[in-house]
C-alpha cells in the first residue's frame, strides 16, 4: 500500500519510491521517531499505523485526510507472525505451527499487540 500511495503522491515517478526509505516516506505514526518524522514530511503526508481508529489524534478527523484501510487474511497474518517472532528475540518461542495458532485464537501468546491488531493496518495521505 505504501508503494501505491508514494506512487499516486509522485504522479507516478518512481524515484522517490527508490530514494527514500519506506520509514521516511510512510512513518509509524504510534512510534515517537516515526510521529516526529511525520510531523516533518512535506504535505500531502503519507503515515502508516495500526493503531484503533479512535486513538487517532482528533485533528485527524476534521482534516481532509484520506484513508485507506487495509485488511489482511488472518492466515496470512497467523503465518507471517509465526516465522516473524521465531527470528525477533524480545518474542517468546513460539512452539510449534499447532501451538501458535491456538495461542492465536485465543487472542494471547505474550506477543504484545500484534494478535489484536496485525489483521488491518490504516494508512493514508494526510
Amino acid at each position: 500500500m505504501l508503494e501505491i500511495l508514494s506512487l499516486i503522491r509522485q504522479d507516478g515517478d518512481p524515484n522517490w519510491c527508490r530514494s527514500v526509505p519506506n520509514w521516511d516516506r510512510g512513518p509509524w505514526l504510534e512510534t515517537l521517531l516515526g510521529y516526529r518524522r511525520a510531523r516533518g514530511n512535506a504535505r500531502p503526508r503519507i503515515i502508516s499505523s495500526h493503531l484503533p481508529v479512535q486513538m487517532f489524534p482528533k485533528a485527524f478527523f476534521g482534516s481532509k485526510a484520506k484513508v485507506i484501510y487495509t485488511v489482511r487474511d488472518p492466515k496470512d497474518v497467523l503465518v507471517s507472525l509465526f516465522h516473524f517472532a521465531r527470528i525477533f528475540r524480545p518474542y517468546k518461542d513460539p512452539g510449534t505451527l499447532g501451538e501458535f495458532m491456538e495461542k492465536f485464537l485465543e487472542g494471547d501468546g505474550g506477543n504484545s499487540w500484534e494478535f489484536r491488531g496485525n489483521l488491518g493496518c490504516f494508512g493514508g495521505i494526510w
